[in-house]
Order: C-alpha cells, then structure tokens, then sequence
C-alpha cells in the first residue's frame, strides 16, 4: 500500500529542488526513467524533459516555492493532491492539483490541473 503523503512530499521536494544535483537525485529516487508530466502549458517525458520543466519553472519564478494544499488522497497506485506556488512566505499566487500515478511507489505518470493563475 502507498503512503501517498510521503509521495506528494516527495514530488513538491522534487518541484522545489533549485539546485541541478539534488533535483536529479529526487527524479531518480522518485520517479520513474520513463515518467510523464502534462498540464495545461507545458508536458514532458523522461528524467531529463521534467528535470528541464522543473528547471524552467524556476527560471520564470525565481524564489517561489510549492506547498502542498489540504490533504493528500488515494487509492491503489494513484494519487490526489492540490499545490500552491509563490514566494517564500507569501500567498500562493498559482494554485493547482496534480494526479499522480504510480509505478511500483515511484510517480510514472502526472496529470496536472492550474486551478487559479495570478501573475
């Protein structure tokens, strides 16, 4: 059985992950080679092309960090949760809910929502 709050925290870990080495760490240890992420602006497949979102993300907002929102829900291998991203000690200023789902405890594949946009 998944322990899904230690998945999301995993997965906001991984988002939030600045630095190259410790972001490429996280994708190895959580997700797997193969994972695939989608949302409404931007999708990517493989460690390197979510590594590079991740990268991106934090080029266009620097010092903004994800936080997870409400509590994290599940069943079998998939995975529920919403997120908020702003700067550190602020508001959120982007919501979103992401599903997750999972490959042998590892994220393989995410579907992700953006609830509210202001930028």
């Amino acid at each position: 059985m998944s322990d899904f709050q230690t998945i999301a925290a995993a997965y906001i870990a991984t988002w939030n992950a600045s630095d190259v080495a410790q972001r490429r760490a996280l994708l190895q240890a959580h997700w797997t080679e193969g994972a695939s992420y989608a949302d409404p602006l931007m999708a990517g497949r493989g460690q390197d092309e979510i590594d590079a979102l991740i990268a991106a993300v934090h080029a266009r907002f620097p010092g903004f960090v994800f936080v997870l929102k409400g509590p994290v829900d599940g069943y079998a291998d998939t995975a529920r949760f919403s997120w908020g991203l702003g700067p550190v000690g602020d508001p959120s200023v982007i919501l979103g809910s992401d599903v997750v789902l999972l490959d042998d405890e590892r994220i393989a594949t995410v579907i992700g929502f953006i609830d509210r946009l202001e930028t």
